[in-house]
């Protein structure tokens, strides 16, 4: 066995798995205001960015050859149901109109999901002190039609509703954007790599948690059942997150399912290596280039990431 390993030329030569750019979405979080950037403490190398800046961040993802970009919109304004998610002068619609206008060719990518909006931090309008589903499912369908009619390519809906996918689907579609495609995080566990995120997004609950509505941690066969669900109701990507922990459900559904597979790389798990960086016990850039590269050995066609343009950096090299 070790022939085929015996140089460089030869390794590359018989890689199974090639990690590409191509394979790279960058997350940024928007805040209000002019020239803001705001380091997330939590989260070494992320910032809180006004408009501005973000374009300037996607335009950098952009020139590493990262495709493609997730707005999330981090409001100082919150209410009981998030409606700040669905104006029209909204955090995430002036920064994908301000993308599009700078460089039309950038993917912009909606996350959809009302706990960064609501005063709460749940995802969803509260009743009886949970997340009610169904009314929660009409606000989302007024969530989409505003990202689309600012220009956003597709829809990421994130709050694990049942019958999210049917809602998006249909709102689009009676609103003429029926060509915009869904990226279902069809398969969320309620997770503990989370907690550098809500830091990022200032979504932490206010009461409670969100194990009603996202997946238990233990669960493989109900993942399954998720993704079969948004298929059915028409999702276009499936994504599963976190996904370090959840490698064996990312090949799951590569192996049951046809449409392309998203991972999204969480902020516990970036924080993890940074932290063993920091303190120089790892390699930082192979083993963050080793772990986005086990995540598209498992299965993963796109990798939702925080190191999105440094990795495609690195791998321009």
């Amino acid at each position: 066995m070790r022939r085929l390993r015996r140089t460089e030329a030869l390794r590359r030569m018989v890689r199974e798995t090639i990690l590409s750019p191509n394979d790279l979405i960058q997350p940024l979080f928007i805040v209000p205001g002019q020239g803001v950037r705001n380091p997330v403490k939590s989260m070494p190398g992320v910032a809180q960015l006004s408009v501005d800046l973000a374009v300037e961040e996607a335009q950098r993802a952009w020139d590493a050859g990262v495709p493609a970009v997730i707005l999330f919109g981090v409001p100082t304004k919150k209410d009981s149901e998030g409606s700040g998610s669905w104006h029209d002068h909204g955090l995430v619609q002036k920064t994908t109109r301000a993308i599009k206008k700078a460089n039309p060719e950038i993917c912009v990518i909606a996350d959809v999901c009302f706990c960064e909006y609501t005063d709460h931090g749940h995802c969803g309008i509260i009743m009886d002190g949970d997340v009610d589903n169904d009314s929660t499912l009409e606000n989302l369908g007024r969530q989409v039609v505003s990202l689309a009619h600012a220009g956003a390519d597709i829809m990421a809906p994130s709050g694990m509703m049942d019958g999210m996918v049917a809602a998006i689907r249909d709102a689009l579609d009676e609103n003429e954007h029926e060509n915009v495609p869904i990226m279902s995080y069809a398969v969320k566990f309620a997770s503990a790599y989370y907690g550098p995120f809500r830091d990022a997004a200032d979504s932490a609950p206010a009461f409670g948690d969100r194990r009603t509505y996202q997946m238990d941690p233990a669960n493989g066969r109900e993942a399954i059942r998720e993704a079969q669900l948004d298929v059915a109701e028409g999702a276009d990507f499936l994504m599963v997150k976190p996904a370090l922990a959840y490698m064996d459900l990312i090949r799951d559904l590569k192996e049951e399912f046809d449409l392309p597979i998203a991972a999204y790389n969480v902020s516990g798990e970036m924080a993890m290596v940074e932290a063993a960086a920091a303190n120089g016990w790892i390699d930082r850039e192979r083993v963050i280039l080793e772990t986005l590269t086990s995540m598209k050995r498992a299965g993963a066609d796109l990798i939702l990431t925080y190191w999105a343009t440094e990795a495609a950096g690195w791998l321009q090299k």
